[in-house]
């Protein structure tokens, strides 16, 4: 079940607007090199690899001969890897960055253990998920034994507003930072948050997904803030309103485990740089040090 990476691209790039005139200061600025060059290697490493040079153009809205040039130049530096067909995957490179990012993340190490005690506990998916400005992204997943065709893996990201594991973490933050995020969502979706803040923990049995069910809890620092979610997924027919009810608590005193652990433990984590419109100084796009 893939969804096309979710990047500022050309595509939603507002046209130049002639200095001076109204609305000048606001338009966005033009992207750059460096901004074009993150969003090939964004759409790089999403699921179905490896990508054609067509759908990684489409994804990203630069025209080919620049996704070609960018793929070239990433190539050379090993963030990039020809595959069959003049086709491309992430480089060697990119996958040691990854795997080394992963691994020093202190949430992912505690979480590890508890993904699979609640896969085993419940036959369902079980995955940790952290916010990337309006979206979520499962880092982590452990798959039951049996899917039944549900296509979930690390990697996969969904918009924040679109299931439970965006809304649990929704649901934990401040008031100030989640109205913003929620702003025009409808009565369906805000009488999940306001059940998620009650609860401790989001079931969406419309899940936008369809025939897709999500269950999840949010994770916490050791200052108290919302750094990710646990999640369990499955299909409408394993994971309805009796089976949430029934978990729920479940992942809801995974998290807190996990929560407690981080606690006790303080240390660095995976921070995800927000959209630039969050007040980021740094423009990187890197994981970034949080204490």
């Amino acid at each position: 079940m893939g969804k096309p990476v979710n990047s500022r691209s050309q595509k939603q790039t507002s046209a130049a607007v002639p200095v001076g005139a109204a609305g000048a200061e606001s338009a966005p600025p033009a992207p750059g090199p460096v901004d074009k060059a993150m969003e090939v290697l964004a759409a790089l490493a999403g699921a179905g690899a490896p990508h054609r040079l067509a759908d990684l153009a489409r994804s990203t809205g630069l025209a080919k001969p620049t996704v070609h040039r960018l793929l070239r130049a990433l190539a050379a530096s090993g963030y990039a890897e020809a595959g069959p067909g003049g086709s491309y995957r992430p480089g060697p490179r990119l996958l040691g960055l990854a795997a080394g990012a992963l691994a020093d993340d202190a949430a992912l190490r505690r979480a590890g253990p508890v993904l699979d005690e609640l896969r085993t506990r419940t036959g369902l998916f079980a995955s940790y998920v952290v916010r990337d400005d309006r979206t979520v992204i499962h880092l982590d997943v452990r798959a039951p034994a049996q899917d039944f065709g549900l296509d979930l893996s690390p990697g996969f990201r969904e918009p924040l507003t679109a299931g439970a594991a965006g809304l649990a973490l929704l649901a934990a933050l401040p008031d100030a930072e989640s109205e913003p995020l929620s702003a025009g969502a409808d009565e369906a979706t805000r009488a999940v948050l306001s059940a998620a803040a009650r609860d401790g923990y989001a079931f969406d049995g419309t899940d936008a997904w369809l025939d897709r069910r999500a269950l999840a809890a949010p994770v916490r620092d050791a200052g108290g803030r919302a750094v990710g979610a646990l999640v369990l997924s499955g299909l409408a027919f394993t994971l309805d309103e009796a089976a949430a009810r029934l978990y729920g608590p479940m992942v809801r005193s995974a998290a807190a485990a996990v929560s407690a652990g981080l606690a006790a433990q303080p240390g660095a984590r995976l921070g995800l740089v927000p959209g630039p419109d969050a007040g980021t100084t740094g423009g990187s796009g890197r994981a970034e040090e949080t204490r």
